[in-house]
């Protein structure tokens, strides 16, 4: 898989519509049993998913930032950006799977079973944290609450999540065969606690070249195909096989560039608060 480069970045501070919650809102129980499907698989889930564009941690980053904590941070997709910083890096997630994949690949990172909600990590030791393409399987609130102990007072909360970008009509029927949940909704805003202040969003645009076999392996990886049956998991391969190949017309190995957006969203703690 191709690490991939910054396109072009929108900021938007101050998002117009209600301050309240919006976004997907999955049941407490249903979150869980959902990302119980991540428990195992951390090898291909660190082949086949993308990284993501460095310009989606600088835009978090606070000033003389020197330590993070990468919560939800699966195999170290995202972990590996803070690293190109040389920040002192803790990463946190419950797959003891994953972690496995990122303490082979990152051995300087001091990786721990745990979840937003209960880190085990200690208080105002962090000046950023961040929750790259994890913070839907929390519960918000209470992650909001831990995530705020954790951080040094100007501490930046960082909340990332690479989408397809569905505006373009052959990726929006992708993600329908796929049946990605991770695509991009511009009206989306993610909940967070009353700790935080300041939310506001950044948009990147970039492309990451897959050949139709990748894109097939990339649908195994998602929750849907993991918690299905065998039949359902048959059909989505034969859907994929005959839209990519014979729909689109892309030869075996073909390279296709997939469009994204990243969307990444900064917020800080309300008692620190202060002009950046």
């Amino acid at each position: 898989m191709s690490t991939p480069s910054p396109g072009a970045a929108n900021s938007t501070a101050g998002i117009p519509g209600p301050a309240g919650p919006r976004g997907p809102k999955l049941h407490a129980t249903r979150r869980h049993e959902l990302g119980q499907s991540f428990q195992d698989g951390g090898e291909h889930y660190d082949r086949v998913r993308p990284g993501y564009p460095m310009d989606s941690l600088e835009w978090i980053l606070p000033h003389g930032a020197r330590t993070a904590a990468d919560i939800g941070a699966g195999t170290g997709k995202f972990t590996s950006l803070l690293l190109q910083r040389d920040l002192e890096v803790a990463a946190v997630d419950p797959s003891r799977d994953m972690l496995e994949q990122l303490r082979n690949s990152y051995p300087q990172v001091n990786a721990l079973v745990g979840t937003a909600e209960a880190t085990g990590l200690t208080d105002s030791a962090f000046d950023v944290v961040s929750v790259a393409q994890a913070w839907h399987w929390c519960d918000p609130l209470p992650a909001s609450t831990e995530i705020a102990r954790i951080l040094r007072p100007g501490g930046t909360l960082g909340l990332i999540w690479n989408q397809l970008d569905t505006s373009i009509p052959w990726v929006h029927r992708l993600s329908r065969i796929m049946h990605a949940g991770d695509v991009h909704k511009p009206g989306f805003r993610p909940v967070i606690g009353p700790e935080f202040h300041g939310l506001e969003r950044q948009l990147t645009s970039w492309e990451d070249p897959l050949t139709p076999e990748d894109m097939m392996e990339l649908a195994k990886s998602r929750s849907y195909y993991l918690r299905a049956s065998e039949a359902t998991r048959a059909k989505v391969m034969a859907n994929l096989q005959w839209y990519l190949h014979e729909h689109l017309g892309h030869a075996a190995g073909e390279t296709v560039p997939v469009p994204y957006v990243t969307q990444t969203w900064r917020a800080l703690k309300v008692q620190d608060a202060l002009p950046r």
